[in-house]
């Protein structure tokens, strides 16, 4: 079992120790989500002490191990990033600000062939978009449909007189216009509702494969280091642009 399967299950039983403490109804105990012992005299009429409060840790970097490992199960990129820093530190055996200069390439690593995976999903933004615009001219604008009526249609249309208007050239083209808009309109409904089957599946093809495709990649690269540790991170990298981290 990983790290950070198992840090799932700590924090589960975890739960169940709080909700237990939280019976009681004695404020003064703290509740804890970790097991990391908690001072006794961090908490006062169920108010943190001063004391407590100075020991915050504001940054991931100052985090301890389990809380870093409760936050990269939940998807929290820095988490993710302190994973595998910490984890260099060990295999290396190299202090936290070197380490986090090999992080750097590993992140620029995760960053090649992005602009490939993220070319499906442009393509189909762009068809999307430009359909869209073109639409209205084909069916509105008289020289638009003259021209895609001669070119593939060769259809009469009125007399001008009957196209002085915008909606009265909509309703010449409408009679081309309406079967080529009709079926694509039935086509993406139907591709919408495929698509929203397959998410009460949670199935996404392509979108999971070129997340295990540059997952494996990354790996493959830095074979020293935990797996799972930069799988985790490798697939919440965002596609367009990399997640802009805090400390």
């Amino acid at each position: 079992m990983s790290l950070l399967h198992t840090s799932r299950a700590l924090l589960s039983k975890t739960s169940s120790i709080a909700r237990k403490a939280a019976t009681k109804h004695n404020f003064n105990v703290p509740r804890s989500f970790t097991n990391v012992p908690t001072p006794p005299d961090s908490f006062k009429d169920g108010k943190p002490t001063l004391q407590y409060a100075r020991a915050l840790p504001k940054t991931f970097a100052s985090m301890t191990n389990e809380q870093i490992l409760q936050f990269a199960e939940m998807q929290i990129p820095e988490a993710c990033r302190e994973c595998i820093v910490r984890d260099i530190m060990v295999v290396d055996q190299i202090e936290y600000d070197d380490a986090m200069k090999i992080f750097k390439k590993i992140a620029e690593t995760n960053r090649r062939g992005m602009q490939i995976y993220a070319l499906p999903f442009y393509t189909g933004f762009g068809a999307a978009f430009t359909g869209g615009i073109l639409s209205v001219p084909l069916v509105f604008e008289l020289s638009t449909v003259n021209w895609f009526n001669d070119k593939f249609v060769t259809a009469e249309m009125p007399p001008l007189e009957d196209l002085e208007r915008m909606l009265e050239v909509g309703s010449a083209s409408w009679s081309w216009m309406e079967p080529i808009l009709g079926q694509i309109s039935f086509f993406l409904l139907c591709m919408q509702f495929a698509r929203s089957q397959l998410q009460n599946l949670g199935v996404r093809p392509y979108f999971n494969w070129q997340l295990n495709m540059r997952a494996n990649y990354l790996v493959s690269q830095f074979p020293q280091y935990d797996a799972e540790f930069l799988r985790s991170y490798s697939k919440i990298d965002k596609i367009v642009e990399p997640h802009e981290m805090s400390d």
